[in-house]
């Protein structure tokens, strides 16, 4: 059993920053990919970020502001967040994926304000 532990979630102001943090622990395992979506309210799920072996991932909206990083030696991955905008706002999940299996956290609640 994977376990995603998410942190760093909270209110802001426009024009502020945050740093979201996720920790996977549980069994043994190999990690592929680590990354990040949102939903906000009365939308679907999307894509924020990803990082795996193969380079780095960003939604055009966050390109620019956001930027994602992990440690391997922690199964940590991180979301540092910049030049916040209203539209930010959502709850943010953490994706790990392992052997192809996609695992999600329980979310963390980003709110900015105007």
């Amino acid at each position: 059993q994977v376990q995603l532990v998410e942190s760093g979630g909270g209110l802001v102001q426009a024009g502020g920053s945050l740093r979201l943090s996720c920790a996977a622990s549980g069994r043994s395992f190999s990690i592929n990919t680590m990354g990040w979506f949102r939903q906000a309210p009365g939308q679907e799920r999307e894509f924020v970020a990803a990082i795996s072996s193969g380079g780095l991932y960003y939604a055009d909206s966050v390109k620019g502001r956001f930027t994602i990083s992990r440690d391997n030696a922690k199964n940590t991955v991180h979301l540092q967040m910049n030049s916040l905008k209203p539209e930010d706002t959502a709850v943010y999940y953490c994706n790990v994926n392992i052997a192809a299996i996609n695992h999600w956290g329980k979310g963390t609640l980003v709110t900015v304000s105007s």
